[in-house]
């Protein structure tokens, strides 16, 4: 299977890029930034993208949805409940002093326990709101990864202190979803370095307050 990292934008975005290799079928998943950058890889791995996924919907994951939208034909997917975050992005970037463009809407919304195939491949969608009340992680039990996008850092969890979170929701969300997937399971955050679920098990210090 392909899996590629790319960090994004200026706030370190981790855009992935995944395919299935038989078939050819691609997904990139929090296309924040540098659109360009993201559909050279895209080209250079020779996929045809089905899927572009939101993790969830704050503009510095999702600035590319509408130019890789248009390049590629791909569906989009977020959470209906951060459909709100998508079409106002332009306006959430400008408080921080960065132009990003509005996303369209969602072609699919992400729902819990959804499937999605990129030929052989399944990737499970587990809705684990706190950081936002869309917030998405998609996990491959086969490839025993998950993507967490700001759910779950190594050593650390998502910001709550933005419209629509909730610490304890996220805790919640984090011990229900991500603590019963098997130890091994590669994390894959949305900014920052990989972990695993049994390092963040046993250190993560806001899972074992």
């Amino acid at each position: 299977m392909l899996f590629e990292t790319i960090v994004v934008g200026p706030l370190g975005v981790n855009c992935f890029i995944l395919g299935d290799k038989q078939s050819n079928e691609g997904m990139i998943v929090d296309p924040g930034a540098d659109c360009e950058m993201i559909l050279a890889a895209v080209h250079h791995f020779g996929i045809t993208v089905k899927y572009i996924v939101n993790t969830h919907g704050h503009f510095d994951h999702i600035g590319c949805n509408r130019t890789l939208k248009e390049k590629t034909g791909a569906q989009l997917l977020a959470h209906k409940e951060d459909v709100q975050f998508l079409v106002n992005a332009a306006r959430s970037a400008q408080k921080y002093g960065l132009t990003v463009e509005n996303s369209p809407e969602p072609d699919v919304f992400l729902t819990d326990g959804m499937k999605l195939e990129l030929g052989r491949r399944v990737i499970e969608v587990l809705h684990t709101p706190g950081h936002t009340q869309g917030g998405c992680c998609l996990y491959l039990a086969n490839e025993k990864l998950v993507i967490t996008g700001d759910t779950l850092f190594a050593d650390s969890v998502g910001r709550t202190d933005l419209p629509g979170g909730s610490h304890d929701q996220l805790i919640q969300s984090i011990k229900a979803k991500l603590m019963p997937l098997p130890d091994d399971t590669v994390v894959w955050p949305g900014h920052g370095p990989s972990s695993t679920i049994g390092q963040e098990r046993s250190f993560n210090p806001y899972l074992n307050e």
